[in-house]
């Protein structure tokens, strides 16, 4: 008998703040099982997000392929934006590049640059290989400078984009494809970083 090769789905959710990235939760808050309503396939995310952070999280079937994105052994770069309190030094960043000691163990970022200025915050650009619970929000902490807001613009190469908080999409044959190149270890297209839109808190 001739065995034909499952196919597989991929989709692509503009995760906003204020969700929890499981199927449930025993606490009763929203997840992104709220946003997969219109899809008729059992999906589960690639990674998570945490509760406050939003951007770009990928949702698939392929479970090869997702703990290949996943497994600190291939070291995929996951690139966010972060917003902080204060302006970090070149001396605070450069500290973030060579490591610094988490009550886990050390950790660092492959890239921590500035990107924006805020007010009395800044928007850095932080790239880190692996995916330790709240590590991104752990190492501006231990430079001095908290987590205000945490955004990631995109995942495995693919973008947001245009896709509006809580939006969801299927990837494009091609955009599959880039996943998988970025599962095998072949780097991301580049894509043009762009900060996400302003909240706006009821006063």
């Amino acid at each position: 008998p001739v065995t034909l090769k499952a196919e597989r789905s991929w989709y692509l959710l503009n995760k906003p703040e204020g969700v929890v990235t499981t199927l449930t939760d025993p606490q009763g808050r929203p997840t992104i099982a709220d946003f997969l309503k219109s899809v008729e396939k059992r999906l589960f995310p690639v990674g998570r997000l945490d509760y406050d952070a939003e951007g770009a999280l990928l949702l698939t079937d392929d479970g090869e392929v997702s703990n290949r994105l996943l497994h600190p052994r291939y070291q995929v770069p996951r690139t966010y934006l972060v917003k902080v309190k204060g302006e970090p030094t070149d001396a605070s960043l450069q500290k973030l590049l060579g490591g610094v000691r988490l009550e886990d163990g050390m950790a660092s970022a492959t890239k921590a640059q500035r990107f924006d200025k805020a007010e009395a915050n800044t928007w850095l650009e932080l790239v880190v290989t692996e995916g330790r619970p709240h590590l991104v929000k752990r190492l501006c902490a231990a430079i001095g400078h908290p987590v205000v807001r945490l955004f990631r613009p995109a995942q495995a190469g693919i973008a947001v984009g245009e896709l509006e908080p809580g939006g969801i999409r299927p990837l494009t044959e091609e955009e599959v494809e880039i996943v998988k190149g970025v599962a095998e270890g072949r780097a991301a297209p580049a894509i043009q970083l762009k900060l996400p839109p302003r909240r706006h808190r009821p006063r």
